[in-house]
């Protein structure tokens, strides 16, 4: 009889805690999202897969020698999945729309207010006595505004470790509703007339402005702020090895094999921060509301800026591409053509908005050299 009591216990069943069956709920909820609704699925399955693994009770896969565990402290803790996927991205990212309208760098500058404003934002509410943040952990929530999962998961896991599965979640979660959060808002901040406006073919990039961008970018941003190196730095290698011509295989499993590889164990590793104890607390929904709001302001303040611009301009900037200022790459750019041709069926403003979109990914890498220069210990 005592035999089955201590087999009985041994069962998950009998381990299993309140919180541990609704974080399996959670895992369960992140999945569907992925599948049914495509919400950033390549991130959301392994994440929503490695909180259901990092919740069965008594498996311990997210502590200790657990393989969870492993993944963690090898691709998230060392700092080396962020970087590999910013190197990816930089493989598959073309600066060319960037490279033929400088200015739009500006929109993308002013896309990151989003990350400083919820970072005064956390340290507010702190004041208030709502939520608990020191001033690492509101840097690491603001860094969620930047829309940018890879730099918001470097930043909390080098500022704020214990927020890192809820600023995962939350960055991701966001960059999937981009196309749910930013219409309201570029519609609210913009006219039809400003809308309308249809913005003239971009000038040809030659391939030799192409190689030497990545590595002016990383000299000049490097040498004055030594904290962006990593990020950048990966990003500009990634971009210069597509750029440069002579290395298109390394090119090619940098945008394939090597970016999904990681991403699988990334978005494992980030699940494993997903168990109960860890997930569930006040400071999570604290988390959750600051987020989005990051999302709005950088939304917000891009569409502003694209307003000023064309203001200055003579109405030939179109302000929706303000919007794409937020480093959701492509899916903001697209979002701001959708909107655009919602308003004139003959406007074309991809190609326009990627310029600021893919400075909005220089600018998020920037800011969070910023937040680590001067916060980290």
């Amino acid at each position: 009889m005592g035999q089955l009591v201590q087999i009985g216990q041994a069962t998950g069943l009998y381990q299993a805690s309140p919180g541990q069956m609704l974080m399996l709920m959670v895992g369960l909820l992140l999945l569907y999202l992925a599948i049914a609704k495509e919400f950033e699925p390549l991130l959301l399955v392994p994440i929503g897969f490695g909180c259901m693994l990092s919740n069965i009770p008594g498996a311990d896969m997210a502590v200790g020698d657990g393989i969870l565990q492993q993944f963690y402290e090898v691709a998230i803790a060392s700092g080396a999945a962020p970087l590999i996927i910013f190197m990816g991205v930089g493989a598959l990212t073309d600066f060319g729309p960037l490279l033929a309208d400088p200015k739009t760098l500006l929109l993308g500058a002013a896309a990151q207010f989003g990350i400083f404003a919820t970072l005064l934002g956390a340290l507010g509410v702190t004041a208030l006595g709502w939520f608990s943040f020191s001033l690492q952990d509101a840097a690491a929530i603001g860094i969620i505004g930047g829309a940018d999962g890879p730099t918001a998961i470097y930043v909390a896991n080098k500022l704020s470790p214990r927020l890192l599965g809820a600023i995962a979640v939350a960055a991701y979660s966001y960059m999937a509703l981009v196309p749910l959060i930013q219409p309201p808002i570029m519609r609210a901040l913009t006219t039809k007339r400003e809308r309308e406006i249809v913005m003239s073919q971009l000038r040809h990039v030659s391939p030799t402005e192409k190689i030497i961008f990545p590595i002016l970018l990383l000299l000049l941003v490097a040498f004055f702020l030594p904290g962006a190196a990593p990020l950048l730095g990966m990003l500009c290698f990634g971009n210069f090895m597509r750029e440069c011509g002579v290395v298109e295989r390394l090119s090619h499993v940098t945008q394939n094999a090597l970016i999904n590889i990681t991403t699988i164990f990334l978005g494992l590793a980030v699940g494993s921060r997903l168990s109960a104890e860890r997930f569930l607390a006040l400071d999570t929904l604290g988390i959750l509301i600051l987020g989005v709001m990051a999302f709005c302001i950088g939304t917000a303040t891009g569409v502003l800026m694209g307003k000023v611009m064309s203001k200055l301009s003579g109405g030939k900037i179109n302000p929706l591409i303000g919007a794409a200022g937020v480093s959701a790459v492509p899916m903001a750019a697209r979002v701001a053509n959708k909107v655009g041709l919602e308003a004139n069926e003959h406007n074309f403003l991809l190609m326009h908005a990627m310029g600021p979109n893919v400075a909005g990914v220089i600018g998020s890498a920037v800011a969070a050299g910023i937040l680590i220069e001067f916060l980290a210990a």
